[in-house]
């Protein structure tokens, strides 16, 4: 199945109801296909096998998808905050193309060989007039639906592949067509270049829930978006939700139109999302835990699961908040230890996802084994039951005298102390061990002392788990994307590592 099919499917069924936009100009359904179909006879006519989008969000993304899936050609969103002579590197790697372009970002790319750069309000213009909007686009070859590049940390950005039916297959798996009420509308926050930005649109199009985009977050913008236009409906990231409630405490808000947040992209800490629960009664959560190589979501804790964790009174059960849920009927996940083989109920490993939603490929590499597995490189468990939890990268695990440690483990631990507004933990090279733990804190009002810190920790884990090297922040570095730059905190915390410990 095609991407751009979910769109046509959605404008025959329900071609009046709002799709896209803020209330005060919204468009319908019919009234994207007719754009997106518009854009795509613009862009064919402008050559090229790739369309890249460089830009903040708004309904020119939804459009510029739709009308590159038309025409059979892959979509590939770019990070608008890399320094320009990165972002000019990344954009030749889409060549032969046409880019679309925010007007204000025009001059960063400049010329760039084999590559088109049209501006945003050239593409929107055409949009509204070009070509005859019943074209068919649709018998094509090429079955790349999306490029979307990795971020690169250690070495060049991977541009991971995937198809239309890996992406068609996840959003005809969770979501049932026209399953939203008319009224509903999701707020779409996180930037185009990150997956979830991408099956945001196509499950809000198959669901038949109309789509608000945050053009740049801040909590205070979020609030007023969710509460002006009555949003029923909303993804974040962990770092993100903690903010939001900050703004809605100091406001004494509670935005009654939301029904539903969900949330991932990194570890939520427990007592965020208590908090939310407390301060949002009327709101179901649900974590979703996924990565780009799978098209989103792969395992869930949803609304249910949630309140009985929060209310239990069982620890087992308690500690399902800190889990990912339970994987998707439609795949199959297993943990794996180092040689490949399968593991049981408790037992630490890789975790590893198998079904048509995977994709596991990059430009010129497929990562997955003869038998249709991806190996994802994050750490995690499986319980009794078969909920997952997800301990991290397993490149962030740290390796102490030949022991693996967790720094997920030691962080829940850290942000049960009363004193400790975040925290991050990670191993710096150690002449004796290999590497030591090590710990960076945002303090809350009064700073704990080093002391005391370990003593907490100690206390409650194996002492070889107690942070040896401390540091305290204002705040941790964090991408747009709710993801901790460990590498940068790597780098402050080696120069510690080499003092003597505290």
């Amino acid at each position: 199945m095609h991407t751009a099919l979910l769109l046509d499917m959605m404008a025959d069924a329900a071609a009046d109801r709002p799709a896209l936009g803020r209330l005060a100009d919204r468009l319908t359904f019919a009234e994207v296909k007719r754009r997106a179909h518009h854009a795509a006879a613009w862009l064919e006519a402008l050559g090229g096998t790739n369309v890249a989008f460089l830009g903040l969000n708004g309904p020119s993304l939804p459009i510029a998808l739709f009308a590159a899936g038309m025409l059979g050609r892959p979509f590939a969103p770019l990070n608008y905050r890399l320094p320009d002579a990165d972002l000019k590197k990344l954009l030749a790697r889409t060549a032969p193309s046409v880019a679309v372009v925010d007007d204000d970002m025009v001059a960063r790319v400049g010329q760039v060989d084999g590559v088109t750069v049209v501006s945003r309000s050239a593409f929107d213009a055409a949009a509204r007039t070009h070509g005859d909007p019943e074209a068919e686009f649709l018998d094509v070859e090429h079955d790349i639906a999306v490029l979307l590049f990795t971020s690169g940390t250690t070495g060049e950005p991977k541009a991971a592949i995937l198809r239309h039916h890996n992406l068609t297959s996840y959003v005809i798996s969770t979501v049932d067509f026209l399953g939203s009420e008319a009224d509903e509308s999701a707020l779409v926050s996180v930037p185009p270049y990150h997956i979830a930005g991408i099956s945001a649109i196509l499950t809000g199009v198959y669901s038949g829930r109309r789509i608000v985009h945050l053009e740049a977050f801040t909590p205070e913008s979020w609030v007023d978006m969710a509460r002006s236009e009555a949003i029923t409906h909303a993804m974040v990231v962990p770092t993100m939700l903690g903010r939001i409630l900050d703004v809605l405490e100091a406001r004494d808000e509670d935005l009654p139109a939301l029904k539903a947040i969900s949330y991932g992209g990194g570890r939520m800490p427990l007592p965020v999302i208590e908090h939310a629960m407390n301060l949002l009664p009327h709101v179901e959560f649900a974590n979703a835990y996924g990565l780009t190589e799978t098209s989103s979501t792969i395992a869930i804790l949803g609304p249910d699961d949630h309140r009985m964790a929060m209310y239990a009174g069982d620890e087992a059960t308690k500690r399902r908040l800190g889990s990912v849920g339970k994987p998707l009927p439609s795949l199959e996940v297993e943990i794996r230890g180092p040689d490949g083989e399968a593991l049981g109920p408790g037992q630490s490993g890789e975790i590893y996802v198998r079904g048509e939603q995977v994709s596991g490929e990059y430009a010129g590499k497929k990562v997955l084994t003869a038998d249709g597995w991806f190996p994802t490189n994050d750490g995690g468990w499986m319980d009794e039951e078969g909920y997952l939890y997800v301990e991290g990268r397993l490149d962030d695990v740290i390796v102490r005298g030949g022991e693996n440690i967790s720094p997920g483990e030691i962080e829940d631990v850290l942000r049960e102390h009363p004193g400790v507004a975040d925290v991050a933990v990670l191993g710096v090279p150690d002449d004796e061990w290999g590497e030591r733990v090590a710990a960076a804190i945002v303090p809350r009002e009064t700073a704990p002392s080093e002391a005391d810190l370990a003593a907490w920790v100690k206390s409650r884990l194996k002492s070889t788990k107690t942070p040896e090297t401390w540091a305290f922040r204002a705040e941790l570095p964090y991408n747009d994307t709710g993801k901790l730059l460990r590498r940068v905190l790597k780098q402050e915390l080696a120069g510690r590592a080499r003092e003597p410990a505290a």
